[in-house]
Order: structure tokens, then sequence, then C-alpha cells
């Protein structure tokens, strides 16, 4: 699995498609070869544009905005959950690119610490839940596709 890095990977990626919401999380996708419009930053760049996914496999972003999680420990505690669901996930994830999004925050009079091991195990379980959508919107597809390719 390959991991978002650049600021234009990340908004290509949110220029596409929700695939999945769950209460806190929200799972944006879009194809390796996806035509994405131009953004002002990619119009002001001189150099000419590389292609954005060079390797044709899984990549994976994460989104946790201040908004939602204050402190830096809650950030990257939520961002580790998110690459290591992730990974579980990947022999069923499409060869797309996917990103992970925090889009509400967590009840604080529910998690008092900002890594506690009960936020651990909701995060965890909400992401499993987001990916298994995912999952399961995909298997379908790929169960027409091999009746596809045997006829």
């Amino acid at each position: 699995m390959q991991r978002l890095k650049s600021r234009a990977q990340f908004q290509a990626v949110l220029a596409g498609g929700t695939v999945a919401r769950s209460a806190h999380f929200a799972l944006h996708s879009v194809a390796l070869n996806a035509n994405v419009a131009p953004t002002p930053a990619s119009l002001l760049q001189k150099a000419p544009s590389a292609a954005l996914f060079v390797v044709d496999d899984v990549w994976m972003g994460a989104m946790v905005p201040k908004r939602w999680a204050k402190r830096a420990v809650t950030r990257n505690t939520i961002k580790r959950q998110i690459y290591t669901v992730g990974q579980e996930f990947e022999p069923g994830l499409a060869k797309v690119a996917h990103l992970v999004r925090l889009r509400a925050g967590f009840d604080k009079a529910q998690f008092q610490s900002a890594t506690s091991e009960a936020l651990k195990a909701a995060v965890r379980l909400e992401l499993q839940r987001l990916f298994e959508k995912v999952v399961a919107l995909r298997t379908p597809l790929t169960a027409v596709e091999l009746q596809g390719s045997a006829a």
C-alpha cells in the first residue's frame, strides 16, 4: 500500500467521489488514471505535471483536521488507526487512491484522554465498519467482472 504525500494527490482524491460515510469519517476514492481538473496551484507551476500516482497499487491517505481533533497526539492516534485498518483491508480494496477524512469530532465527555484505549477502540471499530462497506460495494463488481471474462 502506498501513502498519499503531496497536496496535489490529496486534492485529486478529494475531487473524486465520497464512497462511504460513518458518523465521524468519510472515505473518498478516485481512479489512479482519472482526469481531474487542474488546481490553481498546479496552473502556477512551471514544471510539467507528472503523474500523481506512479505505482499501480492501493493508495491511502488520512486527513485529520485540527478543527475536529485539537491535540496533536489525538490526530496522530487517529491517523495510525486509519493506516493500520487500511492495511488490514488492503487485499479487498480496489487499486485506486483512497482518502479517509475525519468529518466530526469525538465527544470529549466520553473520551477524556487524548489517546485513551477507549478512543482507539472506538476509532478502530468505526473504521472497520467503514472499510467493510467499501469492500462490500466492490465485491459484486468483482463477481460480475469474473463472469464476464469467463464467457
